[in-house]
């Protein structure tokens, strides 16, 4: 059944990349209204994240928040089917690196960078950074259940010279690269919920408490890595821009759980500046303290 789902549906996947880009977001427009109006995809959750993210805003900010970042989601679904086949001269001029320099500064210093960025604007195109880097760039996710798409989506990535680990095989790679001297770039998307466990750490998101993720943080102190932060804002349609901001090149010396903290504070800066941009279709608050004492 997975092998037959996959048949029908890359196709589909492989026609929309070979669309030229005016097509392309005619194309997003199509599926905004099926998806928001027709389907209404996970409204009712974007819905309730918004009231609990921006309670002093109107009930009509907050719809046009939510309408603005399912139009953003649509596209940023298109134009990731559109890396299948996307060129680097294109995919360049689209996802520009500001202050590339400054980046390859960090590399000199002679460490692994584990490079925290959150689910907004397009981190799908992030992985064009690695045209631009000279370590071994990885990206860290989560297994896709249907094994053919999961594969697709590691040669999507490998057109980039970006290699992708799950999240259980992070430890182990970093490690083994640590021992045969390979430094690396591990790009962490660190923002959502984190699984349930009576380890969490707690702190606040968007001024309501909730878990985060420390795992980047301390990957990053076991193996001495220097940590950057990846700022993306989108120009304009199909337009995105990213600064590359050092966070601690001395990781050691920073209290436990202040870098993993200092990461949330950046991200709601930049839900804060454009919200329509954030991916708010996944229930981000939904562990409660009292519920693990």
């Amino acid at each position: 059944m997975q092998f037959l789902v996959y048949l029908l549906i890359y196709p589909i996947l492989w026609c929309v990349s070979m669309l030229p880009f005016r097509v392309l977001y005619f194309v997003s427009d199509i599926v905004y209204f099926v998806v928001y109006y027709v389907i209404g995809y996970r409204k009712k959750t974007v819905r309730e994240n918004l009231k609990l993210a921006f309670p002093d805003k109107t009930e009509a900010e907050r719809l046009q928040i939510e309408k603005d970042s399912f139009k953003h989601l649509c596209d940023m679904f298109l134009e990731m089917a559109k890396t299948m086949t996307i060129s680097r001269k294109q995919i360049d001029k689209r996802y520009k690196i500001i202050n590339l320099e400054s980046y390859l500064e960090f590399e000199k210093k002679g460490k692994s960078i584990a490079l925290l960025c959150a689910h907004y604007a397009s981190y799908e195109w992030a992985v064009s950074l690695n045209h631009h880097i000279t370590f071994k760039g990885y990206g860290i996710y989560k297994k896709i259940a249907n094994p053919y798409f999961d594969k697709l989506v590691k040669d999507i990535r490998s057109r980039f010279k970006a290699y992708l680990i799950t999240t259980k095989e992070t430890k182990t790679c970093i490690e083994e690269n640590s021992k045969n001297g390979v430094l690396g770039l591990y790009g962490f998307a660190s923002d959502q919920t984190p699984r349930a466990s009576h380890n969490l750490h707690w702190d606040s998101f968007l001024g309501i408490e909730t878990p985060i993720h420390i795992g980047a943080e301390v990957l990053a102190k076991r193996f001495d890595m220097n940590v950057v932060f990846l700022k993306t804002t989108k120009v304009k349609r199909g337009h995105y821009e990213a600064t590359l901001e050092l966070m601690s090149d001395d990781i050691n010396s920073v209290p436990d759980y202040k870098i993993s903290e200092a990461f949330m504070r950046k991200v709601e800066q930049q839900i804060y500046e454009n919200p329509s941009l954030y991916l708010w279709t996944h229930k981000r608050w939904k562990h409660k303290r009292e519920h693990f004492q």
